[in-house]
């Protein structure tokens, strides 16, 4: 058994980590930069932040390698690089991991990251199943090589890159991890439903799947209630720390750590078993997070729809700056996934 499900059938609810660019810019990551480069350029300051978090309560934390593919390598001409950059990304995590079980005895998960690759797949672009599965499985490679315990693919918006990351990650036996954006209406940028994605990547045989990043909590936690019933894999929720703002030249969250407590709870409750946070989010965050989780009892989910309200009266209504707001969860939601939509306006 991987030290994941061990974890999990342990403590029933992990916790993750937060975010890494928008931390990294505190530490003088300059716009534009790329983070994966820090792994050689930069260790202490990736090492540190693994630290953090691994001392504010994580359970799982994510390497810096979110931009490790060739394609998005290429645009700072380190597409030769990509085995060094994922490898120095996993083990700087692994090393974190293992230093923090030492001192404390609390085990931790490392999670490679692999994000999209930028590129447009056929025939709307130029990339090819082939291509991209290539592309994945050397990134993949490197962070096995580097001791990572599951693969973690985040931040995808279409099927076809899923289906290819999937692909790449599970050629090195490893456990995998996906989690897809729903930033468009209650729908990811190329259109696909959260209910559908659950079950395609479910079907796929994931450990986890779920959403990440996006609007902010509370247009994160109408995905998860969409997804629930239509898996049997365990759910992920790693939503922004508020919503991003730009105000005086740079990108402001304006998630408290209180907020994302409340959050932490409430996705729990809804049967959430990976939980963290995503741009914005920062290890005070996830200390709020970890001790909320810790103190207060578990409520189950009950009545979907009074549920759902309770969600929206502590994070705010979902997608509220859309003209239209998209169908809900229905509060006929079961385990079989039967579900009759319903839509507000």
């Amino acid at each position: 058994m991987s030290v994941f499900h061990e974890l999990l059938d342990e403590k029933s609810c992990l916790l993750a980590d937060g975010a890494t660019g928008t931390n990294y810019f505190n530490l003088g990551l300059e716009t534009g930069y790329p983070p994966e480069l820090w792994n050689v350029e930069e260790p202490d300051h990736v090492l540190g932040l693994h630290r953090d978090f691994l001392a504010a309560g994580s359970d799982l934390i994510l390497t810096n390698s979110f931009g490790g593919t060739g394609y998005r390598l290429k645009l700072h001409q380190a597409e030769d690089r990509v085995a060094e950059l994922n490898t120095a990304a996993a083990r700087l995590a692994r090393t974190a991991v293992d230093a923090h079980q030492q001192a404390t005895g609390q085990r931790a998960v490392v999670a490679g990251s692999m994000g999209p690759s930028g590129e447009l797949f056929e025939p709307l672009g130029a990339l090819t199943h082939a291509d991209a599965v290539a592309a994945f499985t050397a990134q993949a490679e490197a962070l096995a090589e580097g001791g990572v315990d599951l693969l973690w693919i985040e931040t995808i918006s279409a099927f076809e890159e899923v289906d290819a990351a999937y692909e790449a990650a599970a050629s090195t036996g490893l456990p995998v991890a996906a989690t897809m954006t729903f930033d468009t209406a209650g729908k990811s940028m190329m259109g696909v439903d959260p209910a559908a994605y659950a079950g395609h990547v479910g079907g796929k045989g994931a450990v986890a799947l779920g959403a990440n990043c996006g609007v902010g909590p509370s247009e994160l936690m109408h995905s998860m209630m969409a997804m629930r019933g239509q898996t049997k894999a365990a759910l992920v929720a790693k939503g922004n720390c508020g919503i991003p703002e730009y105000r005086d030249g740079k990108i402001h969250y304006h998630g408290s750590p209180e907020l994302m407590a409340s959050y932490a709870v409430l996705a729990r409750d809804a049967g959430v078993a990976i939980i963290g946070g995503c741009c914005g989010t920062t290890p005070d965050h996830i200390r709020a997070m970890r001790h909320a989780l810790d103190t207060t009892p578990v409520t189950p989910i009950g009545d979907v729809a009074a549920r759902m309200d309770q969600i929206w009266q502590v994070l705010g209504q979902p997608w509220a700056h859309v003209p239209h707001v998209p169908d809900q969860p229905s509060p006929d939601d079961d385990a079989s996934g039967g579900r009759r939509r319903r839509r507000r306006s």
